[in-house]
């Protein structure tokens, strides 16, 4: 059996540094996101420097990997390189590839992203559907076609369609892409989604997590959710 999820779930991603995750612990969050082996952005911190994080992690913090790769094989080795249990999937993955992973590592939790404007909305819906079996939930993200970016665009996408895929699929699914502080609670109440996921939406002016901006999204989160 995979690590279970718990839910509902607040993640902020985007670690750079032990202090900074220190600082998200302090503020409550329990989810913290690691991308790494990206397509399109460049990553925050080495991996061997997120992997020492991994390490130094207590529950009820839990480190999640966010990555673009695609094959299970690679994706179960950098998880057990890294020491993560919860892996992101932000790239295209086949039905197959998800079905190895499993068989690699069964014990590792898997959440694959629904990338709103990557893909139409109605082939979202059929991979909420036929992807179930095999993942431990879905996150919607938003789509930046100018730079390829599958997240971590600062942008809010068409909740609408989040709102579809949380009543159809079978599996928890996790809002991302443009939430912030301000906009947290409404996002929430218009998607209803299993938790939520912030990355550029609470960071200042040099890409760092700004204490006072983690407090307020984990306080308007909470409130969302009811936690």
């Amino acid at each position: 059996m995979s690590v279970s999820l718990e839910i509902p779930l607040i993640q902020v991603a985007g670690i750079r540094d032990q202090a900074e995750a220190e600082l998200l612990r302090e503020c409550g969050v329990r989810y913290l996101g690691f991308p790494l082996r990206l397509e399109v952005h460049q990553e925050d911190l080495s991996e061997e420097a997120a992997a020492d994080i991994f390490r130094r992690l207590r529950p009820p913090a839990r480190g999640v990997l966010i990555t673009y790769l695609n094959e299970a094989k690679s994706i179960a080795d950098f998880c057990q390189v890294i020491g993560a249990r919860i892996v992101q999937l932000h790239g295209d993955i086949s039905r197959r590839e998800l079905e190895r992973l499993r068989e690699l590592d069964p014990t590792l939790a898997i959440i694959k992203s629904l990338v709103v404007g990557r893909h139409p909305p109605d082939v979202l819906e059929q991979l909420a559907i036929e992807l179930a079996p095999l993942v431990d939930g879905f996150i919607t993200d938003t789509y930046a076609a100018e730079t390829g970016a599958s997240g971590a665009t600062g942008r809010t996408h068409d909740w609408n369609v989040s709102r579809r895929l949380v009543l159809l699929s079978p599996k928890p699914v996790i809002l991302a892409g443009g939430i912030t502080p301000s906009n947290v609670r409404h996002a929430i109440e218009a998607v209803r989604p299993a938790g939520v996921d912030v990355h550029t939406g609470v960071e200042d002016g040099n890409g760092r997590k700004d204490r006072e901006k983690v407090l307020a999204f984990v306080a308007e989160a909470k409130a969302g959710l009811m936690l």
